[in-house]
């Protein structure tokens, strides 16, 4: 199926229609060839990364954290005393190479991974080993070149590798939006928001 510009712009009235035109290109070039072309399938893609990249508003994770309140609620097991937190905001590389530590492929809080590979692109793919993942696919070094993510050709590569890799056109059949937001987030962060843009995609795409 070929996706219009009206429908994407249906689907995230906030996004401005010069990124939508973009994403709209790689789309249409991208999803056919990882077998996301049927509405089902492309309203439940559409749905996780709007909801991820903030209408296309944040292709690179947010680390700007204004109040220690937020930061609480946000990682609560990282910050359990306001104390703590409050050592973090309005410092987002700190932040990122804090949370971000001696995980997901990076180093510690000191080799400054967590920020540099902090999300980006549709999915939001975070952690050096998904970077090095990445660049092992393309061939091209998102290791040395992080913020390439977050250019729409590689924000969708990135995403329909993540999509192929875990077989979600199989979910995707079965509309379970809940398990592939598991999947994508680890957890169901942001469940609600997912489900109400997977809703009006499946209207927009003419989806029963």
């Amino acid at each position: 199926m070929t996706i219009m510009l009206d429908q994407l712009k249906q689907i995230m009235p906030n996004a401005k229609t010069q990124s939508c035109q973009s994403f709209l290109d790689e789309f249409n070039a991208q999803l056919p060839s990882y077998g996301i072309d049927t509405p089902l399938r492309v309203a439940a893609f559409v749905a996780q990364g709007a909801h991820e990249s903030g209408e296309l508003c944040e292709l690179v994770e947010n680390m700007y954290y204004s109040t220690p309140e937020r930061l609480m609620d946000v990682w609560p097991s990282r910050f359990p005393t306001r104390d703590i937190a409050l050592q973090y905001v309005r410092n987002p590389a700190k932040l990122g190479n804090f949370v971000y530590a001696n995980r997901m492929g990076n180093g510690d809080a000191a080799s400054g991974d967590g920020y540099n590979y902090r999300g980006r692109g549709w999915f939001n793919g975070t952690g050096k080993e998904f970077y090095e993942k990445m660049t092992r696919i393309s061939g091209h070094d998102f290791v040395a070149n992080p913020d390439d993510l977050a250019d729409p050709k590689y924000a969708v590569f990135s995403a329909c590798e993540e999509w192929k890799a875990s077989d979600l056109n199989k979910l995707a059949d079965a509309g379970d939006i809940k398990q592939i937001t598991r999947v994508i987030n680890g957890g169901y962060i942001g469940l609600d928001s997912r489900i109400k843009y997977y809703t009006k995609a499946k209207q927009v795409f003419g989806v029963n």
